[in-house]
């Protein structure tokens, strides 16, 4: 890969990865509007590092805390803050792990990267975080977060696995919908994608082990720097305008685009 289509790929997945405009749906069209190769999944797990550090980083006290739980958690003791958090995580993550699991065996996942997939669920996704957006109340923060809302959030995260639905996105639309404010229903959106990316980064890394070489390490490297630089500057810019703007910013170009491909994949 030349080192531009690198950036290209690495900048696309870290602006777009925390914003809930779908990472996945703009990597998928890059080569399919552009007739650019396909990056491969060598880079997939290179940019999902990138941007893994920079949401570490950036909350980096809650994963602390979240670490620090983690042994009462596992010991079925979440009876601190550190711990009812990192079994939220936990139980949070198990419907997008066994979802992800059925899709990549079944092969549906493949199925499902068509352009066509992409512009209706960009569309109607959109729609759906507009409406939870503008009616959901705004009484919860993230200190209210419990082992019930984890569940249902969790389950909200596990229809991000169709490309174009927007993990951040689908996430953030739960927690509008259980009543959590806008900027507390993102902080703990982010902190779900942890446990995610790592999850997915691992199924990822089975079949990029076997095919692993110098270049690619190389150009992995290159593509994992600047996705985390392109992700940390999304992610600050986002969470910093949740203060005062809503999310309709962000669903007018889900719609917009969604539009467009619909056009495109009907046409």
């Amino acid at each position: 890969m030349s080192l531009f289509h690198l950036i290209l790929v690495a900048v696309i997945q870290g602006l777009t990865e925390f914003l809930p405009i779908s990472s996945s749906g703009h990597l998928i069209l890059l080569p399919n509007l552009t007739g650019m190769q396909d990056q491969g999944q060598t880079i997939d797990v290179a940019v999902h590092v990138g941007t893994l550090g920079a949401v570490v980083l950036y909350f980096w006290s809650d994963v602390k805390d979240a670490i620090l739980g983690l042994p009462r958690a596992l010991l079925g003791r979440p009876d601190t803050p550190q711990s009812r958090l990192a079994l939220g995580l936990i139980i949070a993550t198990i419907p997008t792990v066994i979802a992800g699991l059925i899709l990549y065996l079944t092969g549906l996942a493949e199925a499902l990267r068509s352009i066509a997939v992409i512009g209706w669920t960009m569309l109607l996704f959109g729609l759906l975080l507009y409406w939870m957006d503008q009616k959901g109340p705004q009484t919860k923060t993230a200190q209210d977060w419990g082992l019930r809302d984890a569940i249902v959030m969790g389950l909200w995260q596990a229809v991000a696995l169709i490309p174009g639905t927007s993990r951040s996105g689908i996430t953030i639309t739960g927690a509008r919908q259980l009543g959590y404010t806008r900027e507390d229903g993102a902080r703990i959106a982010m902190l779900m994608s942890i446990p995610t990316i790592i999850a997915s980064g691992v199924l990822l890394s089975v079949d990029v082990i076997q095919q692993a070489d110098a270049q690619l390490a190389k150009d992995g490297a290159i593509a994992a720097a600047f996705a985390f630089v392109s992700a940390l500057l999304a992610l600050s810019l986002m969470m910093r305008l949740l203060r005062s703007v809503s999310f309709t910013p962000y669903v007018i170009y889900r719609v917009i685009l969604g539009i467009i491909l619909l056009a495109v994949a009907y046409s």
